[in-house]
């Protein structure tokens, strides 16, 4: 069983590389390698998310070889879960036993919001501090953060362009739903993913904010285990 994990916004595969060591022997986290970060830092930003969505879809392709796999998507990485198995679907490809939606409201829930992306440096760097969870070395090291912001700024694009459209089938596995306490989600904006799903739907809430995963990992990657034990098909 592989486990494909797509990060928040300005995240790259290293954010999972510390589940490894909590995953039953025959689960495989296999982080997605996005454009312009970590390993693929020297190739230009996607300019859409259809382009992203695109390029995962063929990183799985090539990877899953045959084997049973599940989705985990963390905020950005959330959305890119979703559309990715709609990719999937329509391509007749194999589709995921599992998808776990982390840090996300239901697709349906997303409004239209102040658009991030289009502000000048200086005020996006404030707001994106404002909204944690960037690494303290980072925001004060300038030009280092001044590296790090087209990546975000293309992240942040790509899902503030975003328009959800309502599909004909639903997603047809089991989904697993993770928030934080303090992020700015109602509860209707979690409980609305059940309706996504004709599978079995199943949240789970954590102590923190946006960020949580980074703080709770064994606690998260015990969900996984104990649910991708549940969804194995023989």
């Amino acid at each position: 069983m592989k486990l494909f994990c797509l990060p928040y916004a300005g995240g790259s595969e290293s954010a999972f590389y510390s589940w490894k060591g909590h995953m039953q022997p025959d689960i495989e986290i296999c982080p997605i390698q996005l454009k312009g970060r970590g390993r693929r830092f020297n190739e230009p930003c996607y300019e859409s998310l259809e382009e992203a969505v695109q390029d995962i879809f063929e990183q799985v392709q090539a990877e899953r070889k045959g084997d049973d796999y599940a989705l985990f998507g963390h905020s950005m990485g959330s959305l890119l879960a979703y559309e990715l198995y709609y990719q999937m679907s329509g391509a007749g490809a194999e589709k995921p036993v599992h998808i776990f939606f982390s840090g996300y409201k239901a697709p349906n829930r997303i409004r239209k919001k102040e658009k991030l992306h289009t502000l000048p440096n200086p005020i996006f760097k404030k707001k994106i501090v404002e909204l944690g969870g960037t690494p303290e070395e980072l925001i004060n090291h300038k030009e280092l953060f001044e590296l790090f912001i087209p990546i975000l700024k293309s992240d942040f694009k790509m899902v503030e362009n975003y328009i959800y459209q309502e599909r004909n089938s639903k997603i047809d596995c089991d989904i697993t739903v993770l928030n934080g306490k303090e992020d700015a989600m109602s509860k209707e904006d979690v409980s609305d993913w059940k309706h996504h799903t004709s599978g079995h739907f199943t949240a789970y809430y954590f102590e923190g904010n946006h960020f949580f995963l980074h703080h709770h990992v064994e606690k998260i990657t015990g969900i996984i285990n104990h649910s991708l034990t549940a969804s194995r098909t023989f």
